[in-house]
């Protein structure tokens, strides 16, 4: 470790023009009692990424595009950082605040906390989708959660065990003497929800604080949605026990069309076009989750692997500003 540095970024990139000129001088000028370095980890990128980064004081590693792991390459990450944190996001993810990095510290309310997540939210911009824009019902308060035996941890539900695994590196800064000591898995997807859970078994201690917030969005087609939702799925389910349960479909277009119709905001067209787009999104998960649900328990049952490694093969990953049909 570096003593002048506080606080190691580590940004996987692969095609990322569309963003990271915004992304990293977000990220540089962080407001932060404390040095910053940035470490990029490049995977085979083929449009003006390593041009871009070059023009900003930061690491940049380059790796093969077959040698890229979401745990892996995480790990390379955490292994190169000189900082007393580290902290995991991606390259379309823009923080809100310059106080982001100061927020995420705030999240270590104690010695024992070994990581903190924040929270991703969609910004009142009328080219992404109204119905997922940030509208908080409650006061934004610090969660933490440790279980001193695996035992109490393991006496928790399914969906209970999930629900304090949420984690996301999209947004997430960890001790960088226990990402040595716990690092990811080596996984193709799902690294953070999976190494919650072992920090969690291990009697750590991880905190939860949504003042923290990125802006980060997908515009999804339905492949995208239906792909992205399966290998979700085969993750909570292999892990957890969780099985996918379908959002009632009248209920939530009924909400999105009356979101849409008060939305002073966007043009007529344009809300029509925002109800369909949900529509498509809301049948692609039922969807997914249909042939999900066959592939465990229908005919020809236990195939659910064989099924997971075929989405894999077209991994969701947003290159450009949208995901085009």
């Amino acid at each position: 470790m570096n003593p002048d540095i506080l606080v190691s970024v580590v940004i996987p990139v692969k095609n990322g023009e569309s963003w990271l000129r915004e992304t990293i001088p977000a990220i540089l000028n962080q407001q932060l009692n404390g040095n910053i370095e940035i470490i990029t980890i490049d995977s085979g990128s083929t449009d003006e990424t390593i041009s871009i980064l070059s023009g900003y004081p930061i690491k940049l590693v380059q790796i093969k595009p077959e040698e890229f792991n979401h745990g892996l390459t995480r790990n390379l990450g955490a292994q190169l950082a000189e900082g007393k944190f580290v902290v995991m996001t991606v390259q379309d993810a823009k923080p809100v605040s310059p106080r982001w990095l100061d927020e995420l510290l705030n999240g270590f309310i104690d010695e024992t906390v070994a990581a903190v997540c924040g929270q991703q939210i969609v910004t009142h911009d009328i080219d992404k989708n109204p119905a997922e824009w940030y509208r908080p019902i409650s006061k934004a308060e610090i969660r933490k959660y440790q279980f001193h035996r695996k035992e109490d941890f393991l006496k928790l539900s399914p969906d209970e065990q999930l629900a304090v695994c949420r984690w996301d590196d999209v947004n997430a800064m960890y001790r960088s003497e226990i990402m040595r000591q716990l690092p990811f898995r080596e996984t193709d997807f799902a690294e953070d929800v999976l190494w919650a859970r072992d920090a969690l078994l291990a009697g750590l201690s991880i905190v939860f604080n949504p003042i923290a917030q990125v802006a980060h969005y997908h515009h999804e087609n339905f492949k995208y949605a239906f792909n992205r939702n399966f290998i979700v799925r085969y993750h909570f389910y292999k892990y957890f026990g969780v099985l996918p349960v379908n959002p009632h479909y009248i209920r939530r277009m009924l909400s999105v069309i009356k979101g849409m119709l008060n939305n002073n905001r966007i043009p007529f067209l344009q809300k029509l076009s925002w109800i369909k787009y949900n529509s498509d999104l809301l049948r692609a998960v039922r969807k997914s989750n249909a042939v999900f649900l066959e592939s465990i328990t229908g005919p020809g049952k236990g195939k659910l692997d064989f099924v997971y490694k075929g989405m894999m093969k077209s991994i969701p990953q947003a290159e450009g500003r949208d995901i085009q049909e």
